[in-house]
């Protein structure tokens, strides 16, 4: 009987997903000791993103948040994600500083990182390989699928086969960012990695943006794949990964073992299904089919993004136009793979071209940046009419000339100075002084879990905490009535 083991994607992938990076310590402090006693391979915790978010959105410091999920989750191999040039924003992050970030999640608990290059720029990622491994970390690197007419499935197990043959490597990841792998070409794509890489185990993550990613895995299973990424399934579905739930009936149909105690799924379920509804988060669920997601490939996150963006200019009825945009900008900017930061990109580029009525006629700095390949090989040749218009914008030409900025670790510490901790000096270097100074005066994080009363108490209750200056509040609904005033120290 074969062997699967499980990555828990609840904590990162599963909440990005469906609350756009918004989980707070305190919405999972009542599930973590349930996903501890799982018994996950590895559960994926956090990513720069996430530490933006909290940061930015609630002045959290990401830092203890990060402590917290660690300390109650001590039987696990925690993990976090990152690109190999960035890690906050789609600028590009000194060498220094890359290397510092490392170090530092290494030294918080987080051991395991997953590592992705949409361009495939192997000498980087494999330096970034080479750093965590030197941090005491393990190296994950990514095998990030793209439905263009340059990545066949030769391309894919090519590059497969190098990552498994650098030095620590204890695992190849394979995933469909945007939902639009299919069965069939799964049926080829999943066993060709297989036979490129050997022995070394390989991992599934596959978003079932399209009702598809369980017959993906069932495809990986049968290719002899390792490991399948799920999540908890108020956290699972649509944009989100497929349920642990479901993956466990299909593993048992199929005849395979697991090491997971189901017992202490349902804890977690429940945890996150109050914290959804509490917080005003979506749910997990089954997405309708909607065949268009196979031209424009967009991640789940980036449709509300767009959606946004459009409101802003008074044009939400345009979205259909810029879905019909996007295939075309993407095959024009030579078919990068629909992942971060290149589905971005692509996305903006094409609301730009909508809104404006003259395409490219305005090219965000990050486009020009990736067509004079600063981001690393472009996967085909631009269109050349479309090149020429993005190379003349007011800024190509200093571009040009441009070079990835490389200051040393000392040169960065002189600009915020020698007393700060590493963990705030990332977070000044990366985000704002503005930003980190709100994050200090805001005081320690909440990780008490959300009231289980009413939800109007928990609102109230953030409200209180999260204002220095109010000193009381008083609400009345129907028959309830509540006072909270804050104590003397």
């Amino acid at each position: 009987m074969r062997h699967v083991d499980f990555v828990d994607q609840t904590l990162r992938d599963g909440q990005q997903s469906l609350w756009g990076m918004r989980m707070r310590a305190y919405e999972a402090a009542d599930a973590l000791p349930h996903i501890d006693q799982t018994g996950y391979k590895v559960v994926d915790l956090t990513g720069a993103g996430m530490f933006t978010v909290l940061l930015r959105s609630f002045k959290d410091d990401p830092w203890a948040t990060t402590d917290f999920l660690v300390k109650n989750l001590p039987n696990n191999t925690l993990r976090s994600g990152l690109r190999t040039i960035s890690v906050i924003g789609f600028k590009h992050t000194p060498d220094s500083i890359m290397d510092l970030w490392v170090q530092t999640l290494v030294k918080h608990g987080v051991t395991s990182f997953w590592i992705y290059d949409c361009l495939y720029d192997m000498p980087v990622m494999k330096r970034l390989a080479e750093v965590i491994r030197a941090a005491g970390g393990t190296a994950v690197p990514a095998i990030m699928y793209g439905l263009t007419g340059v990545h066949d499935d030769a391309y894919f197990a090519t590059r497969a086969k190098e990552m498994a043959g650098w030095e620590g490597i204890e695992s190849v990841y394979v995933e469909d960012a945007a939902g639009v792998l299919k069965p069939e070409r799964a049926a080829t794509l999943l066993p060709a990695i297989r036979s490129a890489v050997g022995d070394v185990p390989l991992e599934l993550h596959c978003h079932n943006t399209t009702g598809l990613a369980q017959h993906n895995y069932i495809e990986g299973l049968k290719a002899g794949f390792d490991m399948v990424h799920t999540a908890s399934r108020p956290m699972a579905n649509g944009p989100s990964l497929p349920s642990t739930e479901g993956m466990l009936t299909i593993l048992d149909s199929m005849g395979y073992s697991h090491s997971l105690d189901e017992s202490q799924l349902p804890p977690v379920a429940e945890n996150f299904r109050a914290a959804a509804e509490a917080g005003g988060y979506e749910l997990g669920r089954m997405a309708e089919y909607d065949p268009r997601m196979y031209d424009h490939q967009l991640p789940g996150g980036m449709t509300g993004t767009l959606k946004s963006q459009l409101a802003q200019h008074g044009m939400t009825d345009r979205f259909d136009e810029v879905l019909e945009e996007i295939p075309r900008v993407r095959e024009e900017l030579g078919e990068p793979i629909m992942a971060t930061p290149f589905s971005q990109f692509v996305g903006i580029q094409a609301l730009l071209n909508v809104v404006n009525g003259d395409r490219y006629s305005l090219v965000p700095d990050e486009v020009l940046h990736y067509a004079l390949g600063h981001y690393g090989p472009v996967p085909s040749p631009i269109e050349p009419d479309v090149l020429d218009r993005i190379l003349s914008a007011p800024k190509a030409k200093a571009y040009q000339e441009w070079e990835r900025p490389q200051p040393t670790l000392a040169e960065v510490r002189a600009r915020f100075g020698s007393q700060v901790s590493d963990e705030e000096l990332l977070l000044r270097f990366m985000t704002s002084d503005e930003e980190v100074d709100a994050m200090l005066a805001a005081g320690p994080i909440r990780t008490d879990p959300r009231s289980k009363g009413s939800a109007i108490v928990s609102h109230i209750e953030e409200l209180v905490a999260e204002s220095r200056s109010l000193n009381a509040v008083s609400v009345s609904s129907g028959d309830l009535s509540v006072t909270l005033r804050r104590r003397n120290s």
